[in-house]
């Protein structure tokens, strides 16, 4: 990755890429916070953690089919991403009211739903505004700033955690309370950036929703290229066993650390993220997308087991940051994939049904791990090392399909 190759960039990914950096400095302040907001200020068990992440995500996922294909049938991205953005902004201050677990749920789904309106029509955009050869680049670019965003939340968040509970192992409700009310300035200059900054294009259909030869754009897998189909397949199979980072956050308190100490591994894992997102994603463009994403999982089939072994808080920080180059190898190349196998005027499409097929899964995936770890009722379970066995073998299986079929 160049400089000259940035610069060559369009408007639109270095607009999109901003309008996610300020989202992720929003949403990673809370996000990470949520499970420990959840198991020490309101005593909920793993079942329920998994149960309302695997809702939101799964409703939400919903959401990205329909918005993707009403996108292509219309034939706009930009005013869908900015809806979704803002409904996700108006949602998350109603955790400053949060006195049950019923409140996180309804706030976590108000969230997702935004962000399934938004996310096909978004990388729709990206794709439509940039050439086959900087695809890699464009993605892996937006997944830097996006992480880059995460970060900075993340580290903002860690600073008012040390200046109000210091090296308590517990969440205070106090301090979840004053990142609820910062989150929101960074969550509204995102609405801003995008609303002001980005330009509308076009892909190639009319308004009525059809495509090139007048095929109108049908929300359906037929007619997609079968490629396409089965990369969906595998997906699907890895996700089953990619449960919610929540899990991994509860293991590092489970294994000794302290709230802010775990803020500062998640840190670890966005810098480590945010180098190599954009050089991976890059490569992608060279050495082609298969080779990077069997590499990312791969990775993540050993962090996984290393999750399940660890015996010590520093380890499953050492782990974490690892798990950053699953992410930085696979998020945005996966994405740059799908553009690479649809055509145009189906992007829309396809990414709400890539996106929908990660996010439906994550209710098995998760609710699996949160009774696996702490069972449910009069079962208790396995054990915290459980969750991460079963997400190393679907990876295992999910990684020996893709190579198989792809």
């Amino acid at each position: 990755m160049n400089r000259s190759s940035l610069q060559r960039l369009p408007r639109n990914v270095w607009v999109v890429t901003l309008t996610s950096f300020f989202t992720d400095v929003s949403s990673e302040m809370l996000v990470n916070l949520i499970p420990f907001f959840l198991a020490n200020v309101l005593g909920v068990r793993t079942a329920v953690i998994g149960l309302i992440d695997g809702i939101a995500e799964t409703t939400a996922s919903l959401m990205k089919i329909l918005s993707g294909n009403l996108s292509d049938r219309l034939g706009k991205r930009k005013w869908l991403t900015v809806a979704g953005y803002s409904l996700s902004s108006l949602a998350k201050p109603f955790l400053y009211f949060a006195s049950s677990w019923g409140w996180v749920l309804g706030v976590r789904f108000a969230d997702r739903m935004g962000k399934g309106i938004r996310t096909a029509p978004r990388d729709a955009l990206i794709a439509d505004s940039i050439n086959k050869e900087q695809r890699g680049l464009a993605f892996g670019l937006h997944r830097a700033g996006d992480t880059a965003g995460a970060f900075l939340g993340l580290g903002i968040a860690a600073a008012i955690i040390w200046l109000t509970q210091s090296q308590t192992v517990l969440l205070s409700p106090d301090t979840f309370k004053l990142i609820v009310l910062v989150s929101i300035v960074p969550a509204v200059l995102a609405i801003l950036v995008l609303a002001l900054g980005a330009v509308e294009v076009t892909p190639s259909m009319g308004v009525t929703g059809t495509g090139k030869g007048g095929e109108k754009t049908r929300f359906s897998l037929k007619g997609m290229d079968k490629r396409f189909k089965s990369f969906l397949l595998v997906v699907i199979l890895f996700t089953l066993g990619n449960s919610s980072d929540a899990f991994i956050l509860l293991r590092g308190q489970e294994r000794g650390l302290s709230v802010l100490q775990v803020m500062g591994m998640a840190l670890t894992f966005n810098l480590l993220y945010t180098l190599f997102a954009g050089p991976l994603g890059a490569w992608s463009d060279k050495v082609g997308r298969r080779r990077l994403i069997l590499g990312g999982w791969f990775t993540y089939g050993l962090v996984y087991l290393g999750f399940a072994f660890a015996n010590a808080g520093w380890q499953i920080w050492t782990l974490f940051a690892l798990y950053g180059l699953y992410y930085a190898a696979t998020e945005g190349v996966a994405k740059a994939l799908v553009a690479d196998l649809v055509p145009e005027a189906q992007r829309g499409t396809a990414y709400g049904l890539f996106n929908a097929a990660i996010g439906i899964t994550a209710l098995p995936a998760s609710m699996i791990a949160g009774l696996l770890w702490q069972g449910a009722g009069a079962w208790n379970g396995f054990g915290p090392a459980a969750p991460f066995l079963f997400g190393a073998c679907m990876a295992l299986l999910a990684g020996l399909a893709f190579w198989r079929l792809m």
